[in-house]
């Protein structure tokens, strides 16, 4: 596809060039295989010029008016607002997703485009008081000069924008490296809206590649003051670690084990829909999906009759098709591992409600209930169309079992009664848990990110402008300060 070969490459100071690494990122269509692009990895030579000249091009755009700024985030909108159709299709053909996913991400990118420029103008000083006569305290809000971005496969279109955008609109520069299953989505298509956007060269760089050719290089580059990562817990781990002892802050949006609770008052059949879509929305390969669902005992087998009829009534296929509902996985070894997971928790003791086949990369819906307690699928993140059924007597239980994970990104409690729902959010704990609706939710200006082992920090809205700026003081004595000296 020419959409894929056209941007095959990558973007360093305004160029596009190949990289000069010893090996290629082939990128496939994971529903029938086809090769979409051959891309050189970059080296950490590659990785420092683009570190470099974001360095250069920001000094500028710090300095540049933020009315400025915020024309080229508006015509960033207008770029993705053009081109829609054809990025649904290369969210088809590059991950797998359906065209309902597609809608997701893109209804989202326009919408954290739309606060980026507003972000634009966002940022206030200042003026505190002071003990000291004829002293006055300056607090300014500044860039925090040059930051990485590392994007994952599932989302990547949505989730590098997320970070790309209000960084450059509050003056900044960025490296961003997407997924090496997602390099176009997550990378250079980013870097052609924004280059179509007018965006001065330097400012935004892509680098296709891989840890196996930079190592750390990425994160260990004495230029960025922040690394924003979307991915697995493990990685986040490392990431974390390799910033800290190089005194970069971190924001970390990593995986999720969410539950979603149903009490015995709930609206079952609502409920059933909610949680169907929050576990089976892109295949389940969503950090906020609902792993675990938990149902009342009371109404147990009401709930699971419906739920599983609902289950089995969803498309498997071909993403390109408007009636699919379960695309493929993103590759066969993201197959295989969960092929193998649903196999040995059944093995342990799990009763398998549904058992999803294997086709390719297609895998079907797996529903799996009467899992022993100390099954270790239960505490992991599944990132893929299997669901979990477990059932609970009071409040109590719901909430124990809730939080017995190491992870805290989403949640949700559905029940009769909003204020019941609230008491029950408040004890879970997670970074966001919504009161009868699905786990699966990002607004543009409403803090995102986790506890636990889901993460470090927030984005969107005033936590993405503490996330990309620092503050500085300044203080000015008008009068004359005495010095014991």
């Amino acid at each position: 596809m020419s959409f894929f070969t056209d941007l095959a490459h990558q973007y360093i100071d305004g160029e596009w060039k190949a990289g000069s690494g010893s090996w290629d990122i082939i990128d496939f269509n994971p529903y029938d295989g086809e090769k979409l692009a051959s891309i050189t990895v970059a080296t950490a030579d590659e990785v420092d010029q683009a570190y470099r000249a974001a360095e250069r091009a920001q000094r500028e755009w710090a300095e540049t008016n933020a009315y400025a700024r915020r024309a080229v985030l508006e015509r960033a909108l207008r770029v993705v607002e053009d081109r829609e159709e054809e990025i649904t299709e290369a969210i088809v053909a590059e991950l797998g997703g359906t065209r309902l996913k597609a809608a997701f991400e893109l209804h989202l990118t326009k919408e954290f485009l739309r606060e980026a420029v507003h972000v634009a103008l966002r940022p206030e000083g200042r003026v505190l008081p002071s003990p000291d006569e004829g002293k006055e305290n300056r607090l300014y809000r500044v860039p925090v000069g040059v930051v990485g971005v590392i994007s994952p496969f599932n989302f990547p279109f949505l989730l590098s924008v997320k970070s790309v955008a209000p960084a450059l609109a509050l003056g900044n520069a960025v490296v961003l490296k997407p997924h090496q299953n997602a390099p176009v989505l997550g990378g250079s298509l980013v870097a052609k809206v924004f280059e179509e956007a007018g965006l001065p060269p330097g400012l935004l760089n892509v680098v296709i590649t891989d840890i196996a050719e930079i190592g750390d290089a990425f994160l260990e580059n004495p230029v960025p003051s922040v690394i924003s990562f979307t991915g697995s817990d493990r990685v986040g781990r490392h990431v974390a670690t390799v910033c800290a002892s190089h005194f970069k802050r971190s924001i970390l949006e990593m995986g999720g084990n969410s539950a979603l609770i149903v009490l015995d008052d709930a609206d079952l059949d609502y409920a059933v829909d909610a949680a169907v879509f929050s576990r089976f929305v892109h295949q389940g390969q969503v950090c906020m999906a609902a792993n675990r669902i938990l149902v009342d005992r009371s109404v147990r087998d009401e709930f699971t009759e419906k739920f599983v009829a609902k289950v089995a009534g969803l498309t498997v296929g071909d993403p390109a098709d408007p009636a699919t509902h379960i695309g493929p996985l993103i590759n066969s070894s993201q197959a295989e591992a969960v092929s193998t997971l649903v196999d040995q928790a059944v093995a342990a003791g799990a009763k398998a409600l549904l058992h999803g086949s294997v086709d390719g990369n297609l895998v079907a819906p797996s529903v799996l209930t009467d899992l022993p307690a100390d099954s270790p699928v239960l505490r992991q993140e599944i990132f893929g169309p299997v669901a979990l059924l477990l059932p609970f007597d009071g409040e109590d239980e719901a909430v124990r079992i809730a939080n017995d994970t190491p992870y805290g990104l989403s949640g949700a409690v559905h029940t009769g009664d909003v204020e019941r729902g609230v008491r029950v959010a408040q004890r879970v704990r997670t970074g966001m848990i919504h009161v009868n609706d699905g786990t699966v939710h990002d607004e543009a200006i409403v803090p995102f990110g986790g506890e636990k082992s889901s993460g470090i920090g927030r984005l969107n809205g005033e936590a993405t402008v503490d996330a990309f700026t620092t503050q500085k003081w300044i203080s000015v004595q008008h009068g004359r300060s005495r010095f014991p000296f």
